[in-house]
């Protein structure tokens, strides 16, 4: 295999310098800016929020949670707190159909654990927030089939979207935005 030299003294194979200029710059996984804006809708008692606000400290972002139950959100403050994150993760109290439309934000990615009933409708409201590259992980979608099934087809039949479920834990479903809803 060919390699050439590469920034130092370390050969770069050729094959990663093809792969490297063939990749278009608009691709979904290989973005240019690190991934720094979180949303999370359905805060509970932090656990999430404290995984997704570990990356935003190391790439620089920040957390959005919201959460419906004020004692939930309360107990999310005090763990993400004990974490050592709350400088980069915060939580806003209220019902996300209310909350979600008053944000003047864009995400780069979206956890959505909320009232399993109202994925469909959170989705559409937070995918105006959202631009191409984007990811939507939507959890439960294989321990709620019944309800969650629907959604799962959606995302997987949107055109301007890539979704795929992932057997993992209670299901995941995957969301990519290929298409800003913006334009």
């Amino acid at each position: 295999m060919r390699a050439s030299a590469s920034r130092g003294s370390r050969p770069r194979p050729a094959r990663v310098r093809s792969l490297r200029r063939r990749a278009p710059s608009s691709t979904p996984c290989a973005r240019r800016r690190p991934i720094a804006r979180l949303l999370e809708i359905g805060g509970s008692h932090g656990y999430s929020a404290i995984w997704l606000a570990a990356a935003a400290r190391i790439l620089g972002g920040r957390v959005v949670s919201l959460e419906i139950d004020p004692d939930r959100a309360e107990t999310w403050r005090a763990n993400v707190a004990e974490a050592g994150l709350s400088d980069w993760a915060g939580v806003i109290v209220g019902d996300a159909l209310e909350t979600l439309p008053a944000i003047d934000d864009v995400f780069d990615v979206v956890f959505l654990d909320a009232e399993k009933e109202l994925y469909e409708s959170l989705f559409r409201i937070a995918r105006t927030k959202l631009e191409t590259g984007a990811l939507v992980v939507a959890d439960n979608v294989l321990s709620h089939v019944a309800t969650l099934g629907a959604y799962s087809a959606a995302r997987q039949a949107d055109p301007t979207c890539v979704s795929v479920t992932v057997p993992l834990d209670r299901g995941l479903e995957l969301t990519s935005v290929l298409i800003d809803p913006l334009l």
